[in-house]
């Protein structure tokens, strides 16, 4: 299959419209500037990868679940267990929030980005302030917790997220939520069945960095010419070790 140059969403110095950048692309910059650079000013993505079809049906059936819970405005069984005092949020803009290619936005001025991001779901407490949640799907005998170095992203990603409803105007809890669903593989039987482990992990998040890093990713985009490439990304790696051999 022939490799493609992406020609949409192509950031311009000179072009007055926002510039839409996503929750996963602040990521990107932050996992490797170079790749942000190909990615969004010269229109060279990352290769794709297979989409995890498993995690998308969990995620669906835990919205429908705790769907059920925010129209009679009363606890998921979860919250009791792990003794949250909340409630699923209930608000008429809550699928757009969901949805992939418009989910949470704000304009971030200094920069001329949109910045967006789908979230899974919302909380609220007492206190009326809201609660970010995103649920998680994996399989592992390990114990479930965030501090590994492939979750580090999970925690921006939170982060962002509060960042966002904070700029929308919303007050917002500094603990979120992660639903982590570990899909248990000691059973006797398969019986056309996947049974999950369900753990509520609390998670203390701080989105100081958020502003910062749209800065110099607009710095990055602004330069004649890609940065170098951080020293942990496989992809460059590759890339400059199968270049020797052209």
């Amino acid at each position: 299959m022939a490799y493609y140059i992406r020609t949409k969403n192509i950031f311009n110095p000179k072009d007055k419209e926002q510039f839409k950048v996503s929750r996963s692309k602040i990521d990107l910059f932050l996992n490797c500037p170079k790749c942000f650079y190909l990615d969004r000013k010269l229109g060279i993505p990352r290769p794709d990868m297979p989409g995890f079809t498993l995690n998308i049906a969990v995620d669906a059936l835990l919205k429908k679940e705790f769907d059920i819970h925010r129209s009679q405005n009363q606890k998921h069984p979860l919250m009791k267990i792990y003794k949250v005092n909340a409630v699923p949020f209930a608000h008429a803009k809550l699928n757009e929030w969901r949805h992939n290619f418009t989910g949470i936005q704000y304009y971030y001025e200094p920069t001329n980005f949109l910045i967006f991001g789908a979230i899974d779901d919302l909380w609220i407490n007492p206190q009326g302030e809201l609660i970010i949640v995103d649920y998680k799907a994996t399989s592992t005998q390990s114990p479930i917790d965030l501090d590994s170095e492939y979750k580090q992203p999970y925690k921006r990603q939170m982060e962002i997220y509060q960042w966002l409803f904070r700029k929308n105007g919303f007050p917002v809890s500094q603990t979120g939520y992660f639903v982590y669903c570990n899909g248990l593989s000691d059973k006797k039987a398969f019986d056309a069945k996947l049974e999950f482990d369900i753990q509520l992990i609390p998670y203390k998040g701080s989105y100081d960095w958020v502003e910062p890093a749209l800065r110099q990713m607009k710095e990055c985009l602004i330069a004649d010419l890609p940065p170098e490439a951080s020293q942990n990304c496989d992809y460059c790696c590759y890339r400059n070790s199968a270049n020797k051999y052209n």
